[in-house]
């Protein structure tokens, strides 16, 4: 299957997502024209070759007015009439901050409602719009609850607004070009210490990053800075489906999408595209060993660690010591649901201990569509990869459709065809 594989060693930030994609394809320029042609007022894109410890990348240069704008990250705020906050989100590719003394009076601040009318307004396709909005409602929910204020509240200061759209705008439009049947990304390193901003320094990364970042796997403390923004990130957590380390792939093209800052290791986000056999993803085994529990206590254990996101939960017999039958409860879930599993294996059962152990499983890509039929609407999945198609009719839609006709499962599936 064709996999983009985006490897944010350095971090990510929009303009670097978006340049490292735009490698990827044939003739670039392509992209850069229809990025002119979109109709965002008063931007100019171009694609500039740049150099990062002796490798050559492209550096994203997106300027309004023929101006470059103070940051390239999506600068959030909200209303307090009391006293104005002007929130800066980090770019990181410049780690000491200046101080920005805004007079209201002067500057205009875009709402959600602002940037999706703007969005409106572009040559996109419908997909297209609907990715950019989807991750600026990441961005605009994450500033929401950092501030503790509505999304409605939440508005995003004018310098840095266009370019910032620009910046979302040209991935998304990527993705839709290079079209790939999954995204896949390394951990991401978001680099340590603190930044400094309007309220003063705060830690790495910065909050509305850390919320956004939530449930993906990051690490820092080998750089000192902001290496993940918050643009970065909302477009990381919308299009990828997994993280973790590089899959087996025939690889086509290597792109290195560059950043403005120097440091002693490249600062780019390096993407791959090829075709790979299947996902891997990192998951985790949980297993306690059980003599002391009804049927009944052990099932209804099963049915909360199923509804506390459990991938696969099942038991197996075995013999314990003094000679007593008993079972052995697996947990199968993904990494950062294994401390909160476990916490529900406590619960619901009589273990005092638990083994954890850290695998990698190779799975195909599912996706599900109904078919209208005759007797109803049938969900239909499927699963792809490995060389291998399979479709299954959902169960519980067909028992329905028996139920309600008096036919066997068996007779439901001929007569539907399915």
């Amino acid at each position: 299957m064709k996999t983009l594989y985006l490897e944010c060693a350095m971090g990510a930030a929009g303009d670097m997502l978006m340049a490292a994609l735009a490698e990827l394809l044939p003739d670039r320029q392509v992209f850069v024209d229809r990025m002119n042609a979109l109709g965002l007022p008063n931007v100019r894109v171009e694609a500039e070759k740049t150099v990062k410890c002796g490798i050559t990348g492209t550096h994203m240069r997106v300027t309004v007015d023929g101006e470059d704008e103070v940051s390239r990250d999506v600068h959030a705020r909200h209303h307090d009439h009391d006293h104005e906050h002007h929130d800066h989100e980090h770019d990181h590719h410049d780690h000491d901050h200046d101080h920005h003394d805004h007079d209201h009076a002067h500057h205009h601040h875009s709402s959600m409602a602002d940037i999706a009318a703007l969005i409106d307004g572009l040559a996109l396709s419908e997909r297209v719009r609907a990715d950019v909005k989807a991750v600026y409602a990441l961005i605009a929910d994450a500033e929401s609850r950092v501030h503790g204020r509505p999304v409605s509240e939440i508005h995003f200061h004018e310098v840095g607004t266009i370019d910032a759209v620009a910046d979302v705008t040209g991935v998304c439009l990527l993705m839709e070009m290079l079209s790939p049947d999954q995204v896949l990304a390394s951990p991401v390193h978001v680099g340590s210490g603190h930044v400094r901003c309007m309220h003063g320094i705060l830690p790495v990364p910065a909050p509305a990053t850390a919320l956004i970042l939530s449930g993906v796997p990051t690490y820092g403390g080998q750089v000192q800075g902001e290496l993940c923004t918050p643009t970065g990130a909302a477009l990381l957590k919308h299009f990828v489906t997994g993280f973790g380390d590089r899959p087996v792939m025939n690889v086509s093209a290597i792109g290195y999408g560059m950043g403005m800052k120097d440091f002693e290791r490249a600062n780019c986000v390096r993407a791959f595209l090829g075709e790979s056999e299947g996902r891997r993803e990192e998951i985790v085994k949980l297993s306690c060993n059980l003599d002391d529990m009804t049927g009944e206590e052990l099932g209804h254990a099963m049915e909360r660690l199923f509804s506390a996101g459990a991938r696969d939960v099942y038991t197996q017999a075995i013999g314990m010591k003094k000679c007593r039958p008993g079972v052995l409860l697996n947990v199968i879930c993904l990494p950062q649901d294994a401390d909160r599993l476990a916490g529900v294996i406590m619960r619901h059962t009589t273990t005092l201990g638990i083994r954890r152990q850290d695998l990698s499983r190779y799975v195909l890509e599912r996706s599900e569509r109904t078919v209208e039929t005759p007797e109803g609407t049938v969900r239909v999945k499927s699963a792809c990869g490995m060389g291998v198609t399979r479709e299954k009719p959902e169960y519980d839609d067909l028992s329905a459709i028996a139920d309600r006709t008096g036919m066997s499962l068996m007779e439901v599936r001929k007569k539907l065809g399915l």
